[in-house]
């Protein structure tokens, strides 16, 4: 989430608009406005400057002061707790009426018997940031009594919370939402504010203060240094103060500060140390030794792995390359000497943190800048045609509005009869690497909404329709949520730990998810593997916030590495390759995975009254009977097998098989991977659709007369090795049954001692029947006997 205070903003860019409207226009242009919020109070009517005249003790409490304000409409009186206030102050006044940002309205009243008629405000009261202890005091530069407080400082500030996609690094800053605004709108977009250089005024150069030694340039192309001395450590004016806070960062002190506002403002990282902290000045950019450990900022002890970049002085680290600084070297109250470093692959801000530097700390600039930089990469040229902006587009854009929109954004556009030579700027160069990406660009500024013509796709005279896969697809998804469950949608991403809580081994395909060159953050770094992990997500959601039952189901991908067919799986038909946008451009990416259409369920929380009577938690044959259910709504005969999974119960889980083939699984999770969720118990079941599709009979279905012929129904035993699954003891059944026997059901389970140790006892329930005759006592008797001499081969009898 990245803040963009109005105010900031428009220092760079106005674009003439209320923010409602500049956000809906980013939002029609590619950049997602989340929402717009009013940071501090809900209105800045009735906030004005005053000037306390007298401030003398309170007769009848010792910790307060009874104030006399000149609010420029008169004097007043205002009782003050605060242990600062002093007179000669010029304050900041909240009078009777005016709304606190909280949504308390200040009125008139007695403070221990003395009237006091509205509030001198802290920072923090007026929503401004942290502050220390007791009202704010503004600056007196110039400010009268009774001029309304939003002209000094940025009351009810309207903050665009915006949505930036990993690839869009330029909008991380307000400087580049601000070009982004600029070329939306054309509205004139100010010079850099880093460009202005501070004036150096310390002793020597920076050469004698300290010194960068890039061991890893391929990791860190760029480790600019400045070095400050005099420098006050104190707080930061409250101009700063109020513009970090709106956007999201807590103040601190001066330094800390402007490397917070210079990152804010340019979207690249700064960190300053205090040099006196840092041996000889010296420090070293390698890579860390394996399980090497450091304190960082936060307090927390790291430890490393041997491919973290680490920032080191000579007596080990100090600081995680563009991450985190160290304890060690951390700037306190009783720094003097600061070493600004810049090591973010660009050295440019540094120029805007040293004149910020130099003003609100009153540091000196040590003349010389320390730079350590590998040789820079050629900017990339991409040649846009205009004949394929308008093939693609379906619409023809003057090339002199592309020229303009691309220039507006930051590249550099030269004529070349109809094409453009583009070059792209170093912050969309991950971006924008194709013709294509540049297309975008200049349709997105154009304004996809209002000027983009609305056309129906070319179909050569074919109707349009659902393929039979989709529709049964949908056909089993409707049948989820008719038997109670409720859809969710669980991100594609998810984070690379989550193996590991489902306790999947490291050599299973499902503990290596595809892992993305530019995630969103580390949490959402991989492709998911399974569906299971989304739905415990939401799950433990729902019962962090009192939901006593769940019942879940999930009909989405899951991405197993290019040629791996995953666990369970053996089918082609459930995989396909996935690329980077559907098949738009072929050969433009590779297919780094296999993707596979999956429905998965789970159901957790509070027990449902049984048929038993009284209550029961769902089970496996409660899910058992759901899967079954939806197979048969598509015409799709399963089968299950006892399989271990290393996220089910044992014993308490199956392997789901279609044709002979495992398609996915049902079962009890097991108990630590609830754990890792917070949920008591759950189960559920995951199965790939296409096979299933691919083997049912739904859309083919083959219809046959009612028969008036009476069905015989008869109920066997069989006793058996218990072993012999009840799956494998019914298709013996139905096969030594022959065309008579219609069906088989189990309908009963025994163990103990009647039967025998290491034997059971299954019930089934058989019908024969006939479509043209009633059958005779003869042909059912002879269809029993074929079916008892083939229990002899697993092991079984009927039971007397």
């Amino acid at each position: 989430m990245v803040r963009v205070p109005y105010s900031w903003l428009k220092e760079y860019c106005d674009p003439g608009v209320e923010p409602d409207q500049l956000a809906e226009r980013l939002a029609m242009t590619g950049t997602e406005v989340e929402r717009v919020v009013a940071v501090g109070p809900p209105s800045p009517e009735g906030f004005v400057v005053g000037r306390v005249l007298s401030a003398e003790p309170h007769p009848n409490a010792d910790r307060l002061r009874v104030c006399q304000l000149d609010t420029g409409d008169g004097e007043r009186t205002v009782v003050c707790g605060a242990p600062n206030v002093a007179a000669g102050q010029t304050v900041a006044i909240a009078l009777p009426g005016a709304t606190m940002p909280g949504g308390q309205q200040i009125g008139e009243a007695k403070l221990r018997g003395v009237r006091s008629a509205g509030m001198i405000c802290s920072a923090s009261e007026l929503g401004l940031g942290e502050s220390p202890e007791g009202i704010l005091v503004l600056e007196d530069d110039g400010l009268r009594p009774g001029m309304p407080v939003d002209e000094v400082l940025p009351l009810s500030e309207p903050v665009l919370e915006l949505e930036v996609t990993p690839n869009r690094v330029d909008c991380f800053g307000v400087y580049g939402v601000a070009r982004e605004v600029h070329a939306v709108t054309a509205a004139p977009l100010a010079q850099e504010a880093w460009l202005e250089d501070a004036v150096a005024a310390g002793d020597g150069e920076v050469g004698d203060y300290a010194s960068v030694t890039v061991e890893v340039p391929e990791l860190c192309p760029r480790f600019t240094a400045r070095v400050f001395t005099d420098v006050t450590i104190g707080p930061s004016p409250t101009w700063l103060q109020a513009r970090l806070a709106a956007a999201g960062q807590r103040p601190i002190n001066n330094v800390v500060d402007i490397t917070n506002y210079v990152m804010l403002l340019t979207a690249q990282p700064l960190h300053a140390f205090d040099l006196d902290r840092v041996p000889d000045g010296a420090l070293t950019i390698r890579t860390a030794a394996e399980g090497e450990k450091m304190t960082t900022l936060d307090g927390l002890e790291r430890t490393f792995d041997a491919e973290t970049v680490l920032v080191c002085d000579r007596d080990g680290a100090s600081g995680i390359a563009g991450i985190m600084g160290g304890q060690v070297s951390e700037v306190s109250e009783e720094t003097t000497r600061v070493l600004l470093e810049v090591a973010n692959w660009s050295g440019t801000n540094i120029l805007r943190t040293s004149r910020l530097m130099v003003e609100l700390c009153g540091a000196k600039l040590v003349p010389g800048t320390i730079d350590v930089a590998a040789e820079a990469p050629a900017m990339p040229t991409i040649r846009l045609r205009g004949e394929r902006v308008e093939g693609l587009l379906g619409m023809a854009i003057e090339q002199a509005d592309q020229k303009a929109y691309l220039e507006r954004l930051g590249f550099a556009a030269v004529e070349s009869g109809g094409d453009l030579e583009v070059t792209v700027p170093p912050d969309r160069h991950f971006d924008v690497t194709r013709e294509v990406d540049l297309i975008e660009e200049v349709a997105r500024v154009h304004g996809l909404d209002e000027n983009l013509p609305s056309t129906l796709p070319a179909v050569a005279g074919r109707v349009g329709g659902l393929s039979r896969e989709q529709r049964l697809r949908r056909r089993a998804e409707d049948v989820m949520r008719d038997l109670g469950f409720d859809e969710v949608v669980g991100w594609s991403f998810t984070d690379p730990g989550e193996p590991a809580r489902l306790r999947i081994p490291a050599e299973d395909p499902r503990a290596n998810g595809v892992v993305l060159s530019n995630p969103l953050s580390e949490d959402q770094s991989v492709m998911r593997t399974t569906l299971l992990g989304s739905l415990l997500d939401i799950t433990q959601r729902n019962q962090a916030h009192a939901a006593a039952r769940t019942t879940l189901f999930e009909s989405g991908r899951v991405y197993l590495p290019s040629g791996s067919m995953g666990r369970n799986v053996k089918d082609d038909l459930t995989n396909r390759p996935v690329g980077g946008l559907g098949g738009d451009f072929p050969g433009e990416r590779s297919a780094p995975s296999r993707e596979l259409h999956r429905i998965a369920c789970l159901t957790a929380g509070s027990p449902l009254p049984s048929w038993r009577g009284g209550e029961e938690p769902d089970g496996f044959f409660a899910l058992k009977g759901v899967l079954e259910a939806l197979a048969g709504q598509i015409g799709a005969e399963l089968s299950f097998e006892a399989v271990a999974e290393p996220f089910l119960h044992p014993g308490r889980a199956a392997s789901v098989v279609v044709a002979g083939v495992p398609v996915g699984w049902i079962g009890e999770l097991h108990p630590l991977v609830c754990r890792e969720w917070d949920i008591d118990a759950a189960v559920g079941f995951e199965v790939d659709l296409a096979p299933v599709v691919a083997h049912a009979t739904a859309g083919e279905e083959r219809f046959e007369d009612v028969t008036a012929f009476p069905a015989v129904n008869q109920d066997i035993a069989v006793v058996l090795p218990a072993e012999v699954t009840a799956e494998r003891l019914r298709s013996v059944v139905l096969t030594a049954g022959g065309e008579l026997l219609r069906s088989a059901e189990v309908f009963d389970l025994y163990e103990g001692e009647q039967v025998g140790a290491g034997r059971k006892s299954i019930a089934l329930r058989l019908e024969f029947r006939a479509p043209d005759r009633t059958l005779t006592d003869e042909e059912v008797a002879e269809r029993r006997s074929a079916i008892e001499s083939a229990l002899a081969e697993i092991g079984g009898s009927l039971r007397g």
